[in-house]
């Protein structure tokens, strides 16, 4: 029987037969992306490995960090490997790498860059600063003054720098680690809430167990492991990468999952200042990059937990007396976390 308002068929043709819907593997999502974001994850891991011992789960953190497109601000004590990581990392992946150690007298211009005149040709000619890079170590950030910090904001949140009224577009990917050293205070100027969340994620190093340590050693024997290393990837099969990372399905379930948690900050009666959108968001695009490092292309709720703490603790703001009280942030979202229903999701 034919469809109302549709011509029946010419005659002699053969019968139209209904095609089922095409179903996607793993809940609508993209295997072979996923399974090509894995890969070079792996790579990139493996290869570090090679150079800094015991640090797998900041590494996976990191890939997490790069594949969303986001910036990362390691909070540590000086010795731990930050620079490491950033150095090692950039070699993995063939990436330009730059780096600007942060001290009061840093100007804006030592950073973008600036305008020079060439007498031979009467025209002022643009340098690029540190900025102009892939990779870019900003070493002690918060020594730095707020001037000279927030000429960062535009290259990290835009991918551009603007100098004397003209916009220069920064090569892709573009990806900053910052580093700030916790138990120093003297002389430096605390990152502002707002250039604080242009940071997608913050986490620290750690000191390594005697074994790593020992390692360590082992490796340091016969010059620098960094120095040893060679390129396992592409900046190109980053860019790719990332865009490949939008194609992992995130269920209506964890949609609202994370949107629960993200929205109990902002009521918590520990907290002055909760999670904003660009945090909501930030989630949803780290849970999407740790399943597809995993080798999935769906998000599960742990793949949100694993992320919540990094892309979450540096955003929120403790009231004073819950400081008194030696309440964290991190304290705050285990209990959130804890008090949220975890929905269960089925792959097929």
């Amino acid at each position: 029987m034919n469809s109302p308002g549709k011509p029946p068929p010419p005659a002699g043709a053969p019968p139209v037969v209904a095609q089922p819907a095409r179903r996607t593997n793993d809940a609508g999502g993209n295997v072979a992306a996923a399974g090509a974001v894995a890969d070079l994850a792996k790579r990139i891991i493996g290869n570090v490995e090679n150079a800094i011992v015991g640090k797998r789960k900041q590494l996976v953190l990191s890939m997490v960090a790069w594949l969303s497109g986001g910036h990362i601000l390691l909070e540590d004590v000086p010795g731990v490997a930050k620079t490491m990581l950033a150095r090692a990392m950039a070699l993995s992946l063939g990436c330009h790498f730059k780096r600007v150690q942060c001290t009061p007298d840093l100007l804006p211009s030592d950073v973008t860059g600036t305008s020079i005149f060439n007498q031979k040709n009467s025209e002022f000619e643009f340098r690029p600063g540190p900025v102009f890079t892939q990779i870019l170590l900003a070493d002690e950030i918060n020594r730095a003054t707020p001037r000279t910090q927030a000429s960062l904001l535009e290259a990290m949140a835009e991918g551009r720098v603007t100098v004397d009224g003209t916009t220069h577009v920064l090569d892709k990917p573009f990806l900053v680690i910052a580093t700030q050293n916790p138990v120093d205070h003297e002389g430096t100027f605390p990152l502002p809430e707002a250039q604080l969340d242009r940071f997608l994620m913050r986490f620290s190093l750690g000191y390594p167990t005697m074994d790593e340590e020992l390692r360590m050693l082992d490796l340091l024997q016969f010059g620098h492991p960094v120095d040893k290393l060679q390129p396992v990837a592409k900046a190109e099969e980053l860019v790719q990468a990332q865009q490949e990372i939008c194609k992992v399905h995130v269920d209506p379930r964890v949609r609202q999952y994370l949107l629960q948690i993200v929205n109990m900050t902002r009521s918590h009666e520990d907290l002055a200042l909760g999670g904003s959108p660009r945090a909501t968001i930030a989630l949803f695009r780290c849970g999407q990059a740790m399943a597809a490092i995993r080798g999935r292309a769906f998000v599960t709720p742990d793949d949100v937990k694993k992320i919540i703490a990094p892309v979450m603790n540096h955003r929120l703001i403790l009231r004073p007396e819950s400081r008194l009280r030696k309440v964290t942030t991190e304290s705050v979202l285990d209990e959130i976390v804890g008090d949220v229903a975890v929905p269960t999701i089925d792959a097929n």
